[in-house]
């Protein structure tokens, strides 16, 4: 068995990697790490080892919905609402808000190409 030490990245093909990069720069603060050409750029929230990639789908590959259900983002506790009205004005879109136990709230979003982005405090 290999012993994971944590998730290197998530790869996203995104139909508009320009459109991309701009509504994870302003809906979550992610940071330019490096671009490889001009279809592929690494982003990461400042201070943390995380990557998210965004890579210029061809005409005929699948975005979004293609096997991924969400993944998430960890906030700070009672930031929610602050970063769901943050998410939506960078053009996301909220799709539900509950709470998974008592105080454990969270929010899943959608970005503009349909991925959907779980926020929820750790």
């Amino acid at each position: 068995m290999i012993k994971a030490r944590g998730l290197k990245h998530i790869n996203l093909n995104v139909r508009d990697i320009a459109r991309s990069l701009k509504f994870y720069q302003e809906a979550f603060g992610l940071e330019v790490k490096f671009w490889e050409g001009k279809k592929m750029v690494f982003l990461h929230s400042p201070g943390v080892n995380d990557t998210i990639t965004l890579c210029q789908a061809k005409a005929d590959d699948p975005v979004a919905g293609g096997g991924v259900s969400h993944f998430g983002f960890s906030i700070g506790k009672n930031n929610l609402d602050e970063m769901v009205r943050q998410v939506e004005q960078a053009g996301g879109k909220l799709k539900s808000r509950g709470e998974h136990e008592p105080g454990h709230p969270y929010a899943y979003l959608a970005d503009p190409d349909g991925y959907v982005i779980e926020l929820g405090n750790s």
